[in-house]
């Protein structure tokens, strides 16, 4: 028997208010097996954002990062051929999970057809599984119920214009209308609100950033300043019979108006932009790659947008067993858990993987460049039948940054790095750096400083940083930090015991000038030093 295909639904949110979502599209979204969602190359979804209170424990997600937007790129086919590879890369993955019998939602901001994004997977999907598309409340209705301004009446035309046309064509089809929305601002504003005054409608149109979300804003288009125009705003013509009417009623707009002051920056944030993805790393046809992700040394907070986005573009996911279990599990893709100290075998399996055309992760906690798996991959692709699978890194908060946040500002003058353990250098080396740091009077962050098996390395080198350190030296003893059983000590160099210190602490030793604050509370490193 043929095994049942997952449906595909496009599922329109609404222009922002969660509670403008329909009762159907919330069903369907708590339903779902699976939720995407596209995504700016921060990771920040606003399609997500609005159906957070909807979803539910244990959905798998999918997060469509948008590789450009109107920036420039290298990609071979220019910008329309790096969003047609993006479109058709993720159309693929909603596919494997179709395939698989998992129903798939696909959250649209407004309503899916209405310059949605959704309408890409749409038109590639659509042909070879079931459909359903719930349709949203639109940001156009939305911004004609925050002006109070009826929209159009009786026999009048309304014509829905995206601000991409050029000025004149604009402006041409804005005299011939009544009522008007001109979507799509950000950078295209100044050659809006030129079309609205060649057409001799600019006293009559309304701007509108953001409908019926706490960071909304409208106000006379005239008297908006362009520098401020977020991607996510319209320009509004009402109705002209209305408009009419209530021409002395200005009260009913005013009080939703606020107009921009020349240079403010909207409360709602940055404009909607991205940068092209970098040279160094993309997929060539036929040809995987491999990107090696810091995953933070904690919650899933830590992790970065990049990372997240890489981590959702993977089809294999390798590292050691821990760390694979901090990646949220995708039944689209592939799991290569390992032990902890088969590192080169696990880079050449990575870079074997992406040879036969696979996209790899491999994750490290904390950064991956830092006594982690980004210099195991790079050494192993030096290798003359890897040469030519791009690798990338991604970089991830390290656990050095995470302790030192906890404890204050250690770390705030000159520090170094080291690693106790003598699995991949003799002892004698680490000792000879130990001394050195010591004597530059450097801020030591310790890594590894014991294990079940190595207990005697701390004790040594806590008595050689006492022969250049006073016994009064502040010390920071970070367990677990961003898990569940963190804990965070300030000791001192002389009462520092070995003993309550294992694999997951991370320590930093103090220079001759760190201080701990009054009241113990935390440690600090100023920023001079003294002559």
């Amino acid at each position: 028997m043929e095994n049942r295909k997952g449906r595909l639904y496009g599922v329109g949110l609404g222009p922002g208010d969660p509670e403008l979502v329909t009762v159907k599209a919330a069903r369907l979204i708590a339903e779902a097996g699976v939720i995407a969602y596209h995504a700016a190359r921060h990771g920040r979804s606003n399609a997500r954002a609005i159906a957070a209170g909807y979803l539910r424990e244990g959905q798998i997600e999918e997060p469509l990062i948008y590789p450009v937007t109107t920036e420039t790129t290298d990609h071979p086919g220019g910008y329309q051929g790096a969003i047609d590879e993006f479109y058709a890369e993720a159309a693929a993955r909603l596919a494997a999970h179709l395939d698989a019998g998992r129903d798939v939602v696909v959250l649209a901001e407004g309503d899916p057809f209405f310059y949605g994004s959704y309408m890409h997977m749409h038109k590639r999907l659509a042909d070879r599984y079931e459909t359903t598309v719930v349709p949203g409340v639109t940001s156009v209705s939305a911004a004609s119920a925050v002006l109070g301004r009826p929209l159009m009446e009786r026999d009048e035309v309304l014509t829905v214009l995206p601000g991409t046309l050029p000025p004149a064509e604009l402006a041409a089809r804005l005299a011939t209308t009544d009522s008007a929305a001109v979507m799509k601002l950000g950078r295209t504003f100044p050659g809006v609100r030129e079309a609205l005054e060649q057409a001799g409608r600019l006293d009559d149109a309304w701007y509108v950033e953001r409908a019926t979300t706490d960071r909304e804003r409208s106000a006379p288009l005239s008297e908006v300043d362009p520098e401020s125009v977020p991607y996510f705003s319209l320009a509004l013509l009402p109705s002209p019979a209305a408009t009419s009417v209530m021409s002395g009623q200005e009260g009913v707009a005013a009080d939703t108006a606020e107009p921009l002051a020349s240079g403010e920056v909207p409360a709602s944030g940055e404009r909607l932009s991205w940068s092209a993805a970098p040279s160094d790393g993309e997929v060539q046809p036929g040809l995987g790659s491999v990107t090696v992700i810091g995953l933070g040394p904690g919650p899933r907070d830590w992790l970065t947008p990049e990372a997240a986005a890489a981590l959702a573009a993977a089809d294999d996911v390798i590292g050691y067993t821990t760390y694979v279990d901090r990646v949220p599990a995708n039944p689209r893709q592939r799991r290569h858990p390992s032990d902890n100290k088969v590192e080169a075998e696990r880079a050449a399996f990575a870079l074997d993987l992406a040879k036969r055309g696979r996209r790899v992760a491999v994750v490290s906690s904390g950064d991956p460049g830092v006594f982690a798996m980004a210099a195991a991959v790079l050494e192993t692709a030096e290798d003359a039948q890897w040469r030519e699978v791009p690798v990338r890194i991604v970089p991830g908060l390290t656990a050095a940054q995470a302790v030192a946040s906890r404890a204050g500002a250690p770390l705030g003058h000159d520090f170094c790095i080291l690693s106790l353990s003598d699995r991949l250098k003799p002892w004698s080396v680490i000792e000879r750096r130990l001394e050195a740091a010591a004597a530059a009077d450097l801020v030591i962050a310790v890594y590894n400083p014991a294990s079940k098996s190595r207990t005697e390395q701390l004790v040594r080198a806590r008595k050689l940083l006492l022969e250049h350190r006073a016994g009064e030296t502040p010390v920071v003893v970070g367990r677990d930090v961003g898990g569940p059983a963190e804990e965070v000590r300030i000791t001192t160099l002389a009462e520092l015991d070995p003993a309550t210190v294992d694999m997951r602490c991370l320590l930093i030793v103090g220079s001759s000038q760190t201080r701990v604050s009054k009241g113990g509370r935390s440690v600090y490193t100023p920023r001079h030093y003294p002559a």
